[in-house]
């Protein structure tokens, strides 16, 4: 299991929505957010191997409709 601590140190004078702006860029910056969300429900490892399969065959496609060049 994989403990994530994000830590946000916040002056007297700062104004708490400010901080709380601050706390959600530290997490978006670390994944930690998109990792709970992956992590909610267990995927078979196949299926995590088929969507990895088609997530690099989209890759593939959209870096060859880049380099085609329309006319």
């Amino acid at each position: 299991m994989v403990i994530y601590l994000a830590q946000i140190f916040v002056g007297s004078d700062e104004n708490i929505e400010k901080a709380i702006k601050k706390f959600k860029k530290v997490i978006d910056r670390e994944g930690i957010l998109l990792e709970v969300k992956k992590r909610r429900y267990f995927t078979k490892p196949a299926v995590e191997k088929h969507e990895k399969s088609k997530k690099l065959e989209r890759k593939k496609r959209k870096k060859v409709m880049k380099t085609k060049k329309f006319f």
